[in-house]
Formats: C-alpha cells, structure tokens, sequence
C-alpha cells in the first residue's frame, strides 16, 4: 500500500525536495521477469536499498524524498510482478527466495558491496529476510511498520482481528464473499483473483486492497479506490504471498536474528498501527544489542503519517550526519 502513501496524509513539508533518479536499469533477472531499478541522489554517495510494501506495491517518487540527494546513492526497485517491472501480476517463480536472489543480483550489477537496508511492512519482512541471507551485504536496517510473515499476523488482519475496532469497514471486506467462505478469507479471495476471467480478478481486487488500505491511515482518510491494474497487480501478489505464509518458515525471521545481531538497526514504529500492530516490532527488538525500537505516538501504518515521516527522515538526516563526522574526524 506504500505506493498510495501520498494520497492518504500530507507530510511533505518535513521532507527531502523531490530528486529525478540519475539512472535507471531494466534488469532481467530470469524465470521471464525483468525488474524497474532507478538510482537517485549522489553516485557516490552512501548506498541505501528502499524495499517497498506489499507485496506488490511498488516504489513511488514519494519514497525518494526521505534521503538526502546530496548524500545518499538511492536504489530502488519494483519487485516481481508489480510496478514497471513486467510482467504484471505475474506470480510465476515469485517467492520470497525469488526476491532475495533479486536483490543480490540488482547488487552486484550496480557494483555495490554493503549497502544500508530501508523498508516497510512487507518492505521490513524482506529487508530482515534478505539481511539473514546475506548479512555480509547489509551495513544496517531502517524499519517501519515491522511484519514478520508469521500466521498470528495474518489471522489479525484476516481472521477478525482487526475487525474488532472496524466492524463496518470488515462486513464491507466480507460482503463480496459467500458466507460459508468467510471463515477463510485469503483462500476465499485467492479463488476469485486467481480466477480464469480477468474482469473477475478486477472486481475483487479492489476490495482487497481497500480493506487494507482503510486501516493505514490513523488520523485521515483512506484512498477509496486504485488505478484498476495497480490494484489488481497488488492484490494478487499479496494474496499469493499470503496464501503461502510469505514462503518463510513459521517464525523465521525471529528464529534467525542472531544472523544480524551484530547489525545496528531503527525501528519506527506506530503506536497504534492496526495493519502492523507493534507487538511484532517489540518481539524483534527484544534482545538485540544494536536495535532501536521508536514506537511513534498518535500514529499508525502509512509511510506517509505525518509523524512517521518525521522520524524517518530525523533517521536518515541524524545517519548523514554521524556519516559527516566520521569522515571529519579522519
């Protein structure tokens, strides 16, 4: 939902001023799939992945704005399926372990050795799954929103959870779907989005995305409808993402943290996200020496939240500014 952020608060007076990338790459990257990467800011600069939600969400101009151009060499990509990466919607040789390799070959193609990690929601998933796999690549994480890909976050935002403080907005979820298939609502879903006739795809692709997209923005109103191929790119990555548990093992990425305990990393946090809720940020900062956790009062999920931005750009500003005074020092 990260590529609606804009719409849904206006934060932009805290930001960046808006930069044109310097580059831009169409990497094929196998199994029929060809990825949209653009690089932004300074060639030279300190390297920064932007990994984006989702799945299927794509990167926006929005997220180039949160990093200094005259310090940071910004990198981002649109991941399998979505965005300007074709093709669209495809969930063809499109795993979590797809988008790993992905992002180690979008590496080494821009000849970058270590490069700091910036993501959000599913965003944060695949920065925390990507730095497991390769911690050697990783120089630290910027995280918001955290999302482990585990069944107990699925279950709140699907299985009813979340629909105890929106019960208007989860009948209004529910209401495209018989009854007697609500006790499952990302199979549910699946069926109809997978379905052979893409006009069918299109009519509950909308839903999908709304419900989620309803629940992000705590203190403004939410986006009411997407651009049709965006949305139908979004739900069906994420249903399909979803319907196989983010093809991670049950507990993951918790399991394996001590693969970058030796990384510094910041979480921010919404105090009140009801997509994200932060018991997960607060379970993966438990124990790691190096972690941050900023829990962001009076704020929720969206990228975009006016105080979520703040701290994510008094993040990346106070990180320039460590980097400028090493380099003083020396």
């Amino acid at each position: 939902m990260d590529r609606l952020a804009g719409q849904i608060t206006a934060a932009h007076g805290r930001l960046h001023p808006a930069a044109e990338p310097f580059d831009r790459h169409m990497i094929d990257v196998g199994d029929g799939h060809v990825l949209y990467v653009e690089e932004c800011g300074n060639p030279r600069g300190r390297p920064v992945l932007v990994l984006h939600g989702g799945p299927g969400g794509g990167c926006s101009p929005y997220m180039r704005r949160f990093f200094d151009p005259d310090h940071y060499r910004v990198i981002l990509f649109d991941q399998r399926g979505c965005g300007r990466s074709r093709p669209t919607a495809s969930v063809t040789a499109n795993t979590t372990p797809h988008l790993i390799a992905d992002i180690e070959t979008i590496r080494r193609r821009l000849g970058i050795d270590r490069w700091l990690l910036f993501g959000g929601s599913w965003g944060a998933t695949l920065a925390l799954a990507y730095a497991e796999a390769h911690p050697d690549h990783a120089t630290g994480l910027i995280l918001r929103g955290v999302f482990l890909g585990t069944r107990a976050e699925l279950d709140w935002f699907y299985g009813g959870g979340a629909a105890r403080f929106f019960p208007d907005l989860w009948a209004r979820f529910q209401d495209p779907i018989p009854e007697a298939e609500r006790h499952d609502m990302i199979g549910a879903y699946h069926a109809r989005l997978f379905d052979d006739d893409p006009g069918r795809q299109a009519r509950y692709a909308q839903p999908w995305l709304m419900w989620e997209n309803a629940l992000a923005g705590l203190q403004s109103a939410a986006v009411s409808h997407a651009p049709p191929d965006y949305a139908r790119a979004f739900a069906r990555l994420e249903n399909h993402y979803f319907s196989h548990g983010c093809f991670l093992d049950e507990g993951q990425l918790l399991r394996d943290r001590h693969r970058i305990a030796h990384l510094p990393a910041i979480i921010v946090q919404g105090r009140y996200d009801m997509v994200c809720p932060p018991a997960s940020a607060h379970a993966l900062a438990q124990g790691w020496p190096g972690c941050d956790l900023r829990l962001v009062p009076a704020s929720g999920h969206a990228l975009s939240e006016p105080r979520i931005t703040a701290e994510l750009v008094a993040v990346m500003d106070s990180i320039r500014d460590e980097d400028r005074a090493r380099k003083a020092r020396r």
